[in-house]
């Protein structure tokens, strides 16, 4: 097993949750043993069978390692994709989020973050940046052991000046 009861894992798209209880259930005739998670905030419930971890992309917190990485991220003034239309940005977003990399929700949220400076933002794009800047802000303050509203401070003031330095790329 890679997870015990009270261990906190990450769900893509759904963000931190805690491992509230590891069951044995009868599916379509076949017993499973499944984690019971409970979403952070939310109380949302997900039941994964521990033989799909792995598909779903189910993972640990990150570490204090990857936490300065995830800043370095934040901090890169380079846009990925800003002359691809809104709906080709946001098709690659959602991949990003749904994929489970810590590394690309940040993605997502420099991009979104520093291109609503340049252009207006479509509708899905905002919720898009709304999601990306909840997930990073709850991961981060699980791996910090510091309070969101601080994180949020921080991401806050990464994004103040609204300038993009160096170079714009596409992918």
């Amino acid at each position: 097993m890679l997870f015990k009861i009270g261990d906190r894992a990450v769900y893509p798209g759904q963000g931190v949750t805690e491992i509230m209880g590891i069951e044995s259930k009868q599916i379509s005739g076949n017993t499973e043993i499944l984690y019971m998670l409970r979403v952070l905030n939310t109380n949302r419930k997900i039941m994964i069978p521990v033989s799909k971890v792995g598909s779903v992309g189910l993972r640990k917190v990150i570490g204090n390692a990857e936490v300065e990485t995830i800043y370095r991220v934040l901090k890169d003034r380079v846009i990925t994709a800003p002359q691809q239309t809104w709906n080709r940005r946001y098709r690659s977003y959602v991949e990003k989020i749904n994929n489970g990399s810590i590394f690309d929700v940040a993605e997502v949220l420099r991009d979104l973050s520093l291109l609503k400076y340049t252009k207006p933002l479509s509708f899905g794009e905002r919720k898009m940046l709304d999601q990306a800047r909840s997930l990073l802000v709850k991961e981060l303050s699980v791996a910090r052991a510091t309070g969101e509203e601080d994180i949020a401070l921080e991401l806050d003031s990464i994004f103040a000046d609204g300038r993009p330095i160096g170079a714009y790329v596409s992918q």
